[in-house]
């Protein structure tokens, strides 16, 4: 493997000239070394901030801040031809059906979505997602599914309990045991204390609840949600049992998912207004069939 100094590295920006040089304070290199390639990422930190590409320098904006990286001398056409990069294919392949999969789902439960996520939650969704697939043991390497991989025990595991944000988690807000009916997707909470059995973020007056019972096909890519009222109580030392009854069943085939919202709002003057834009709130898979 090619060993590139610091220098060598700013050497290939003589485009921008000494006062270049001069601003970058950290570079990171990181190799990449194949039988004909060697690829070259950087971080820069200075007062120069570029994004596209530039020869064969391309820079970005990624979470760790902003990158370059050198091409890869790797053409399409050969990933997409050369025998030596089947399993490139059938990887590729693969993650393509659970990526697709995983915005299936996503925009399925949309409207609770919305109200309850993190910035990461497609690539979380996504995740879990190949995961299901390895579940998959009847489709060659290459065919292998989501739809075939929640047809098993495990697949179905690998899906409940999913948090869409993953700030705010089930586990960690609501203390208080609860039931699902997988033929009508009611979710029944007995006894609920607000003040005891959740964990409720400060300025927060009010709760909301909201189930979902949602009819998705990871084959055909067909998809119906019926949801249950919303019931909004406020957070006290009440004691009460709550019951969140879907609409109806959703028709058509696939896998049944249920879904729970948990909203927290703050109330001024008879006005409720969503906590922190919806921060603190809820959304989780509690049962998948």
């Amino acid at each position: 493997m090619k060993k590139l100094s610091i220098s060598e590295v700013l050497a290939s920006y003589k485009h921008f000239g000494s006062s270049y040089n001069q601003c970058v304070r950290y570079v990171r290199i990181f190799k990449y070394s194949s039988s004909k390639n060697i690829i070259v990422m950087a971080r820069l930190k200075g007062i120069i901030k570029l994004e596209g590409t530039l020869d064969n320098l391309t820079f970005y904006k990624g979470k760790e801040g902003y990158l370059v990286k050198t091409k890869s001398g790797v053409s399409k056409e050969r990933i997409q031809n050369d025998p030596a990069f089947e399993r490139t294919r059938e990887n590729g392949s693969e993650f393509g059906r659970s990526a697709s999969s995983g915005k299936l789902l996503r925009t399925s439960a949309r409207n609770l979505m919305i109200k309850a996520k993190d910035n990461r939650v497609s690539s979380r969704v996504t995740q879990v997602m190949t995961k299901i697939k390895n579940f998959d043991t009847s489709s060659i390497r290459g065919e292998r599914n989501v739809a075939t991989g929640l047809a098993t025990p495990e697949g179905k595991a690998a899906l409940k309990g999913f948090d869409f944000n993953n700030r705010a988690v089930l586990s960690a807000v609501l203390f208080a045991p609860f039931s699902v009916d997988g033929s009508t997707g009611e979710i029944s909470i007995p006894n609920l204390t607000p003040t005891n059995d959740i964990a409720y973020p400060s300025g927060a007056t009010h709760v909301s609840f909201t189930s979902a019972f949602l009819k998705v096909d990871f084959d055909t890519t067909e998809n119906a949600i019926e949801y249950s009222p919303t019931v909004n109580i406020p957070i006290d030392s009440t004691s009460a049992s709550q019951t969140l009854t879907p609409a109806g069943v959703p028709t058509g085939t696939g896998n049944d998912v249920f879904l729970l919202l948990v909203e927290f709002f703050q109330e001024i003057n008879g006005v409720q207004y969503p906590l922190k834009n919806g921060a603190y709130n809820v959304l989780n898979i509690v049962e998948v069939a």
